[in-house]
């Protein structure tokens, strides 16, 4: 079943309350794969519904991004969630989350702003403004569904804790439930953006879990120094490759680690062609 509006979906689950069910949100942006499908899975199991909202949020794109092409596969989408077994779409369009006219700016909107330690790094350096539009539809959602459970990937590493900080610091009573990356046989950790890529491009995008997983690796034998474990990434690296970042940040409060321990988590984003993709791993 899809949902098109907040006050039917408000409605809905006012009445799975009125019965004493517990409601599992999934965020996501749609173009759904075997990654966010283990997502609604872990709230199906959990929960005793599950919302699957399917939504291109305009305001965490930046300037030049991908937003009108970002793949759109709605039907493809609805038939995923009702395989894996959750109980409706919610799929608005921006009018409905933002408003008539929906100008889509702070100097008109309403936004949540998230803590600037955590934003001035890792993608938040490139992405100017991205994590406030992710804050502001994720607690737009949280207020629509008011779930008791929201699912994300650890993928989206960065996000997830700032999402963290955000239910903690605005005490917003929804537990976050962080589920583990979903991987190719190959390694290469599933996202909506592998679609940009050709066969060949595949092939190049697979540096990123052999750096990661060479880093952990290298970290296992003793080596904690940063720098040194750094280094070991450059020998994966070659001209299709364009590195933006790899950095150790602690698993908390993303402050930047120089020593490698086990609250460390690697990240590292890079551009195959003109598709950034990004990855990170746990060093426990």
């Amino acid at each position: 079943m899809i949902i098109h509006t907040i006050k039917e979906l408000r409605e809905l689950v006012k009445g799975w309350r009125k019965e004493g069910l517990s409601v599992g949100l999934v965020p996501t942006m749609g173009a759904l794969h075997a990654g966010h499908r283990s997502l609604i899975e872990k709230s199906v199991s959990k929960c005793d519904k599950t919302v699957v909202s399917v939504f291109v949020n305009p305001i965490q794109f930046c300037p030049g991004e991908d937003l009108d092409k970002y793949p759109r596969t709605l039907n493809a989408d609805e038939q995923l969630v009702s395989d894996a077994g959750a109980d409706v779409v919610f799929a608005p369009s921006p009018k409905e989350m933002y408003g008539e006219g929906h100008i889509l700016s702070n100097d008109f909107l309403t936004y949540v702003i998230p803590p600037y330690f955590y934003v001035d790094k890792l993608c938040g350096k490139s992405r100017v403004g991205h994590f406030d539009g992710v804050c502001t539809v994720v607690n737009k959602l949280f207020n629509i569904v008011q779930p008791d459970f929201a699912f994300f990937g650890e993928k989206d590493r960065q996000q997830l804790i700032i999402l963290k900080k955000m239910v903690k610091d605005l005490n917003i009573p929804v537990e976050i439930i962080a589920c583990p990356i979903v991987r190719e046989e190959s390694g290469l950790a599933l996202s909506s953006r592998n679609k940009y890529l050709s066969d060949e491009q595949k092939k190049d995008a697979l540096v990123l879990s052999k750096i990661l997983f060479n880093i952990k690796a290298c970290y296992n034998k003793g080596i904690t120094n940063v720098s040194e474990l750094v280094e070991t990434a450059y020998a994966f690296l070659n001209s299709n490759h364009s590195l933006e970042y790899l950095e150790f940040r602690d698993c908390e409060n993303l402050e930047e680690k120089k020593v490698a321990d086990s609250d460390t988590i690697v990240f590292i984003a890079l551009k195959v062609g003109n598709v950034r993709l990004i990855d990170n791993i746990k060093l426990s």
